[in-house]
């Protein structure tokens, strides 16, 4: 009786071990169906970013940025109509496209809804320069409102400078040969 009872625990204890294997390469499974899930995600959404930055309405708020910003901003009636609460109509204020964008991006960075370092990789360099170009409107806008307006766009342009310092080359692989590029024209244009 004792051999049986001996034999029964035996078989018993090698299925909750077996039971155990299978929790657990179920556990890993799961969690690397995770990662995908979530490194799709956020694929999904850096591409989605990428569109909305590239559509014709935003294009055109940021060459307004490069272009007229800084005249308008010379404007008295312009600053007052950014610093006075409430809604600033964005067909009157196309920057304010450009600060929300910003603003979104930076949230979602910030709340690592986005890779830090892939959006950075994209995007270090224009996020610096717009900071650049909107810190007085974001200013402006801080008047009445608070420090807290556009915190996130500032945190994006913070991240991204430091990134450029960092990576003041880029990102290239410092092992991989680069392709030699003439610039054919660089004679004639410095002429000009």
């Amino acid at each position: 009786m004792t051999l049986a009872f001996t034999y029964l625990d035996v078989i018993s204890t090698a299925a909750q071990v077996g039971s155990l294997v299978v929790v657990l390469v179920a556990a890993i499974a799961a969690i690397v169906q995770l990662r995908h899930l979530r490194a799709s995600n956020e694929l999904e959404a850096l591409l989605t970013l990428t569109a909305q930055l590239r559509e014709g309405h935003m294009q055109k708020a940021l060459h307004f940025v490069q272009t007229r910003l800084e005249a308008r901003l010379d404007d008295p009636d312009y600053r007052r109509d950014l610093a006075r609460v409430g809604f600033v109509d964005a067909e009157l204020h196309p920057e304010m496209e450009v600060c929300n964008w910003f603003n979104e991006v930076g949230a979602l960075v910030k709340n690592r809804l986005i890779d830090e370092g892939t959006f950075l990789d994209l995007f270090a360099r224009l996020v610096t320069y717009y900071w650049s170009r909107l810190a007085p409107v974001v200013v402006i806008l801080r008047r009445e409102r608070g420090i807290s307006q556009y915190e996130n766009f500032e945190y994006l342009a913070q991240l991204a400078s430091i990134w450029k310092a960092k990576h003041p080359q880029g990102t290239y692989p410092q092992t991989l040969p680069r392709f030699p590029i003439e610039d054919h024209w660089l004679t004639l244009d410095n002429e000009t």
